[in-house]
């Protein structure tokens, strides 16, 4: 069969061919003036073809110029703003944001129309500060430009609108000045201190409004929340609503934001959103509320709770409206890190609520050890991250919005499952949403946040997923994007168990001094690197392994031991440590003894009772030891890569 194959592709030539050996009838002779002939079957003649051709090409160009037309965009627009706001809005910000350093500059063309419908909901004043009876509503225009203030009180001549000035910051002034890596909490050399953002310039002190509209720049399709300009005009808003209203209400004027991206939802709170359409947002904020929130400082330029507060009986009006919480999403990882920490919150002193969030991957026998350990455990669905890799550390930890779900509490405070909490933490339930200590850079840590659930806010973040990426792939960067304005936590709150490359012989020196202190100085303690469940009781096996010696520290791992010993002994027995990870200790230790590390942990003979104890129970093959014969445990579920974990970081 091949060879009567070869035998006729050798006898078709090019001089050979004729009409039935070509689709469409194709000749070198004709291609000048039939160029699309080659696509259309035989037998099509000449005449009918140029006829079809022509007729595709009309219908083409009618559809194109009818899906461009004006009339068709408006009712698109009309039809995503009624009926999917989000949707539209992300479309619009993603693909049309301002210039990087566009400054105050928006480049949005205000749809009117979106406006009037806002205005509806205005309520203009009954009376003013003097009992003299009001019917314009008063508005106060912040950046908008001349043309667009004329346009306002054309189509709105029930209000009385005027311009509002506002300086602008200085170009020196940059976000990592409001936001900066390191402040002096102490105070050991002076006061920290925080950039001027210029006050709105009003009419007179007694200058009241009902209404202050603000157009908000939106540059950059990423980290467009960090931007100065945005901040200081959203600042600048909500200083003009928090004057005193008319009547002395508890409501602060209305606030309308004008912007392709959503305003910042720790400032104007979703749950105070009185209407949404398009790039225009309506608010009615509490003016209490408003009020001491503008009483923190402008970014993390300082604290915004005093070192001293740390240490401050804390007396709460309703105890039972604040709660812990913590998420899991991996009982191999976590579960024994969740079950130290609800004893550490209660060894604490703290009778607060304490909630656990699972998934739907921890299992029965671990929920029940969860709950003995005084957590109220409530399963949640995987929120999966869209930009991680298949089984990567970072691939469910967007389940962390469930946190906002928790509406019977008015605040939660969220930790870490390798957080052991030292002193109560309870102060924290003073400070407002997002109230977290520093990471590095401009960025809080996700490890301890204060929180105020809300199920609007859980929307808004499950919502752009798919439109915000996160500077480390996970949660924390995640966060970081939409509660740009962050107030920041003495680092006491959240200790980090790291020794980084920078630190002088002095300064390391004090970090151990406070992860030694007894009675303790530090509110909780973040065991960031290998945890203590993973180690040999020992020591901290952070030591053996180069890349990890930053996170080591004896004194952080006693202190987490003495707690996971006050525990029930079945409760101790969801720390086991699996036949592979001995494995890979033993590793560590051969390599560190090969290196002669000068810390000498590596001669350190074991002692710890889980090395002869199985975690597998009756299983043969799980408690079948790992030796490794010169390398480590491909696949290993803990610990597979130590740089991820320290990317993680």
């Amino acid at each position: 069969m091949l060879g009567a194959l070869e035998m006729k592709s050798s006898a078709i030539t090019k001089g050979s061919l004729s009409r039935k050996d070509c689709i469409g009838s194709y000749y070198a002779k004709d291609a000048k003036y039939r160029p699309f002939s080659a696509l259309l079957p035989e037998g099509w003649s000449g005449k009918v073809l140029y006829v079809k051709l022509v007729l595709v090409l009309l219908m083409c160009g009618s559809f194109m110029g009818l899906l461009n037309s004006p009339s068709i965009h408006l009712a698109d627009e009309h039809h995503h703003h009624t009926t999917q706001p989000e949707a539209a809005s992300k479309s619009s910000w993603m693909s049309h944001p301002d210039a990087a350093n566009s400054g105050y500059a928006s480049s949005l063309r205000i749809d009117w129309s979106q406006i009037e419908t806002a205005a509806e909901h205005f309520a203009p004043a009954a009376a003013d500060g003097g009992g003299t009876s009001r019917t314009r509503t008063r508005v106060a225009l912040l950046n908008f430009d001349d043309g667009e203030v004329e346009e306002w009180k054309a189509r709105m001549p029930h209000t009385d609108a005027s311009a509002v000035r506002l300086d602008h910051v200085g170009s020196d002034v940059t976000w990592e000045h409001l936001y900066p890596e390191w402040i002096d909490e102490e105070e050991r050399y002076g006061a920290p201190a925080c950039p001027d953002l210029p006050e709105p310039s009003v009419e007179s002190e007694e200058a009241r409004y009902d209404v202050v509209a603000v157009k908000l720049p939106c540059g950059r399709a990423a980290s467009w929340s960090k931007d100065v300009a945005r901040l200081h005009l959203q600042l600048a808003a909500a200083r003009l609503a928090a004057r005193a209203r008319h009547g002395g209400g508890p409501a602060a004027a209305h606030v309308l934001v004008v912007s392709r991206c959503f305003p910042m939802p720790n400032l104007f709170r979703c749950r105070d959103e009185v209407a949404r359409d398009g790039d225009v947002w309506l608010y009615r904020p509490d003016v209490s509320d408003l009020r001491r929130k503008l009483e923190l400082p402008v970014g993390s330029c300082k604290l915004a709770m005093p070192f001293r507060a740390l240490g401050e009986p804390y007396v709460s009006a309703a105890p039972q409206r604040e709660a812990y919480a913590t998420i899991l999403h991996s009982e191999q990882l976590y579960a024994c890190g969740a079950i130290t920490a609800a004893r550490s919150i209660r060894m604490a002193g703290s009778g607060r609520d304490m909630v656990a969030l699972v998934d739907e991957t921890i299992s029965a026998r671990h929920r029940g050890a969860l709950e003995a350990a005084g957590w109220v455990v409530r399963t949640i669905r995987r929120i999966r991250n869209p930009r991680a890799s298949r089984d990567a550390y970072n691939e469910w930890n967007y389940s962390k919005f469930w946190l906002w779900t928790l509406t019977e509490y008015e605040r939660v405070i969220f930790l870490d499952a390798d957080l052991l909490v030292q002193r109560p933490m309870e102060p924290l339930f003073a400070m407002p949403e997002v109230s977290a200590t520093g990471n590095h850079g401009a960025y809080f840590n996700s490890g301890v946040m204060v929180v105020e659930p809300c199920n609007c806010t859980f929307r808004l973040l499950a919502d752009h997923v798919g439109d915000i990426e996160s500077y480390n792939g996970g949660d924390q960067g995640y966060l970081n994007e939409v509660f740009a304005w962050w107030h920041r936590l003495p680092s006491h709150a959240n200790y980090m168990k790291h020794f980084w490359g920078g630190d002088t012989a002095e300064r390391a020196a004090a970090k151990r001094r406070v992860l030694a202190a007894d009675p303790p100085v530090a509110l909780a303690v973040h065991f960031v690197g290998l945890k203590p469940w993973f180690c040999f009781r020992d020591y901290d096996c952070n030591w053996n392994v180069p890349a990890l010696r930053q996170f080591a520290s004896d004194e952080a791992h006693a202190r987490w031991w003495k707690v996971h010993d006050a525990m029930p002994p079945r409760l101790q027995g969801f720390c086991l440590l699996d036949e592979r990870q001995k494995a890979l200790l033993r590793w560590d230790v051969a390599r560190a003894r090969e290196a002669n590390f000068s810390d000498g942990h590596w001669s350190a003979r074991i002692a710890d009772p889980r090395r002869s104890i199985c975690a597998g129970g009756g299983d043969a093959e799980a408690c079948r030891e790992r030796e490794i014969a010169g390398r480590r445990v491909e696949g290993n579920r803990i610990t597979t890569s130590y740089a991820k974990l320290i990317d993680s970081f």
